[in-house]
């Protein structure tokens, strides 16, 4: 099968992050002309890619999603968009409401907005799960019901429909791909896959909130190849879709089995402060793939087992990267 990305000028924004500079070197490796956008700090830092092996094949940008020109500067010339920059984190987003809707909200404006000056070929942009909120039936397809039941989840929505009006009002041609829960090496503390096993290393206690909910979890470079296969695929142009497992694992489950991998007895501790507030908690999520499977002939290729000892194995040689003890919110 032909190269489709040898050449290619991509744009990534947030490719410093978890998912964007695992994304961004699968693009370099594939001989792309990746930009990858990240976001501006005082130390010059581009995230993940400051340590990846591919860093002199990848032209970094450094500005802000939520400033219109820097965003236009950023895709002049890019004929592929990928859109992952985002604040995830859901307790922050009590927090600090407002932030998100200017960066996930006002930020996809900004690239929507760009991509249709410039003329993009295809934005693929990125959504969550949590835009779906506990399941109210399963498995869990794109037409399941929206629910913001946190503010990031709410602006996450408001981004997803900025991008399905945009597509429908002005014909920008858009995919959204809905990652259920990624996990994998350099992923942040925020999640609770680092926080067991970075907790599971470092002592024999693990703190978490509640056990109980279930996700569908999901190996990053299986989503990656999701949202490769999303942005050449012609029948994904306009539409949703899901990238999960079709599988769950409570939260609960999921800290024994990172406990067996480790190889150590660990004692689970469920502690108040890391619950969400009753009504924001996401009880469950489990996807449908069947519209990945069809439109982009996509399935997950890494197991739960086999990603979990993959992220060990790499957290194991950077916990120094890590605070185990202290609750990142």
């Amino acid at each position: 099968m032909a190269n489709p990305w040898k050449g290619k000028s991509v744009l990534i924004t947030g490719a410093g992050g978890f998912i964007g500079s695992h994304l961004t070197e699968q693009l370099a490796k594939h001989g792309a002309r990746a930009r990858a956008m990240v976001h501006y700090n005082a130390l010059g830092s581009a995230g993940w890619l400051d340590i990846s092996p591919l860093r002199d094949k990848i032209n970094v940008f450094a500005g802000d999603i939520a400033d219109r020109d820097s965003v236009r500067q950023a895709m002049k010339g890019a004929e592929v968009v990928f859109h992952l920059a985002a604040l995830i984190a859901i307790p922050y987003s009590y927090q600090a409401p407002l932030s998100y809707v200017r960066t996930n909200v006002e930020g996809t404006l900004n690239v929507l907005q760009a991509a249709r000056e410039f003329g993009v070929r295809r934005v693929v942009h990125t959504s969550t799960s949590e835009v779906y909120g506990t399941a109210r039936y399963v498995p869990m397809d794109e037409e399941h019901p929206l629910q913001g039941q946190s503010p990031y989840s709410a602006s996450k929505i408001a981004a997803d429909k900025m991008v399905e009006a945009f597509h429908r009002s002005y014909g920008v041609p858009v995919v959204t791909v809905r990652p259920f829960n990624t996990f994998g090496p350099r992923q942040s503390a925020r999640a609770v896959i680092p926080t067991i096993i970075t907790q599971g290393l470092a002592g024999k206690k693990v703190l978490l909130g509640s056990l109980s909910p279930t996700r569908d979890l999901n190996y990053v470079s299986d989503t990656v190849a999701g949202f490769l296969a999303a942005a050449v695929a012609p029948a994904a142009l306009g539409t949703t879709i899901n990238l999960g497992s079709g599988l769950e694992t409570s939260i609960g489950d999921l800290a024994q089995i990172i406990a067996r991998l480790l190889g150590k007895p660990i004692k689970v501790v469920s502690e108040k402060q890391r619950w969400r507030p009753e009504k924001s908690e996401v009880e469950r999520l489990l996807a449908n793939p069947e519209r990945a499977t069809t439109l982009l002939h996509w399935k997950p290729a890494v197991s739960l087992e086999e990603g979990l000892k993959r992220t060990i194995a790499w957290m194991k040689e950077n916990l120094s990267r890590y605070r185990p003890h202290v609750y990142t919110v």
